[in-house]
């Protein structure tokens, strides 16, 4: 038994306009390089399609179903028009080689070059089955070439009616018969012109209007993407100068730091000369290892973070990160400052960049160093806001007012004297987190402190979300 396949009309439905959608897309696609041809392309091409196909069948029609004897000079008529025909499908083939502009001249001229003899030939009645065409020429003039060749294609047409009635009434005598008919073709022809001319001219202007716009659009854009480039330079050297100007605060700490700890190598050098058995020296190797370990942890992180490398976001202990800052913290801080850590229990993976995480929190304590030139206490608290990392820190410093907040966060404004600050911090630190799905809030008054709280984006439900935007 074999299966029947019913066909749905939903996809009958489907399938017809794809194929609909495919056949436009290849009348469309045409090698054309001006764009005003190449939207008129799909026109010119269904016109000489029409013009192909159409006479012939009217002349078809003629020939074999119409029981009317022939009247002089119609055959030469449609020798004439199967003749149009053929340049129409020549022209088809020009415009889908790119020849948009021969293809229409060819059919003008053809057109000028026939229809005359025509008329001369056959006369004005014998051409009657080829008078609705003639509008089509004259709209191939129109929108392919311009207003001069829609006119030269009226006065064509307009010699030919009154050329083809001479002929008429010098074979049947009916002089005010014929010669209303062509006045009144004439006529309708002309008013047919003048439609045509407003809206060729009214479309070139459009078309026209809408390349100059589109060209716009494009030098906006090119301008648009490279002031983009530019400020991602810019920043990409601002967060540079701020880690070199981090670097320039703890150059002086790191100094006494690394004299510590040649002083606690030296001293376990000593010991261990003095050791007496394998056991005494073993401990004093073992202490100048860990001096050497911390010397060299602390040249790397001062390394890392003036290296000028692209940023690369990982996950991490902001916890860890945060106990690894206090000696830097400590070294930036004057000696009549007191540095309160408090991490709070269970806090939040980040994914952020390590180095430019650190970047910031030196920022900022730099700056509250700055406010406290007397001394105070500068306080970093780690705390957990649902699954997003909170940090505030905090100064009691000399604070700022209303006014002064207001343009806080606002790249290379400053109120330190001139060579002592760029104004950049905080606008670095605001665009780092920023660009990281968080926000950054500053809260001030004046002669009491300042407490900037940094607010970093939950990673993973960002994660989360995106994987599911890329699964829809």
């Amino acid at each position: 038994m074999e299966d029947k396949i019913v066909e749905v009309p939903g996809s009958v439905l489907s399938r017809g306009l794809q194929r609909w959608r495919s056949m436009l897309h290849w009348v469309r696609d045409v090698p054309v390089a001006d764009p005003v041809d190449r939207r008129n392309a799909p026109m010119l091409q269904l016109v000489s399609f029409l013009l192909a196909v159409l006479p012939t069948a009217a002349w078809c029609y003629r020939a074999l179903l119409v029981d009317i004897p022939w009247r002089p000079g119609e055959v030469t008529g449609m020798v004439f028009g199967l003749s149009v025909s053929a340049i129409s499908a020549l022209s088809l083939v020009l415009v889908r080689k790119g020849k948009f502009r021969a293809a229409s001249h060819a059919l003008l001229a053809v057109f000028a070059a026939t229809v005359i003899p025509a008329y001369l030939v056959a006369g004005f009645g014998g051409q009657r089955f080829e008078q609705p065409v003639l509008a089509i020429w004259m709209a191939i003039a129109a929108l392919a070439v311009g207003r001069m060749a829609l006119w030269l294609m009226f006065l064509c047409i307009a010699a030919a009616f009154g050329l083809g009635i001479a002929v008429d009434i010098d074979k049947q005598g009916q002089a005010v018969e014929l010669l209303g008919d062509a006045a009144f073709s004439t006529a309708i022809f002309l008013m047919i012109a003048v439609v045509l001319d407003r809206s060729s001219v009214a479309l070139r202007e459009s078309l026209r209007e809408a390349q100059a716009r589109g060209d716009a659009l494009d030098v906006a854009n090119r301008r648009l993407t490279e002031e983009m480039a530019e400020r991602e330079r810019t920043f990409a050297q601002l967060v540079q100068a701020q880690k070199m100007e981090a670097v320039g605060r703890l150059a002086s700490g790191v100094a006494h730091d690394f004299g510590n700890v040649l002083a606690v190598a030296g001293g376990y050098v000593r010991s261990g000369l003095r050791a007496g058995d394998a056991a005494h020296m073993r401990e004093s190797l073992v202490g100048v290892d860990s001096a050497v370990n911390r010397a060299n942890l602390l040249t790397r992180r001062l390394l890392s973070l003036a290296r000028a490398e692209d940023g690369v976001e990982e996950w991490f202990d902001p916890g860890e990160a945060l106990k690894a800052l206090v000696p830097m913290i400590g070294q930036l801080m004057g000696p009549d400052v007191k540095v309160d850590v408090v991490l709070g229990a269970d806090l939040p993976a980040l994914f952020f960049d390590r180095m430019q995480f650190d970047l910031m929190v030196l920022n900022v304590a730099a700056n509250a160093d700055h406010a406290m030139p007397g001394g105070g206490r500068f306080s970093l608290r780690a705390r957990r806001d649902g699954d997003r990392l909170v940090l505030d820190l905090a100064d009691t410093g000399a604070g700022m007012a209303g006014d002064v907040l207001a343009h806080a966060f606002e790249p290379f404004f400053t109120t330190k004297p001139r060579g002592q600050g760029s104004g950049l911090g905080l606008s670095v630190v605001r665009d780092l987190v920023q660009r990281a799905g968080g926000s950054v809030k500053a809260e001030s008054q004046a002669g009491v402190g300042t407490t900037i709280s940094l607010c970093f984006a939950d990673a993973l439900a960002e994660l989360a979300e995106a994987e599911a935007e890329s699964g829809r």
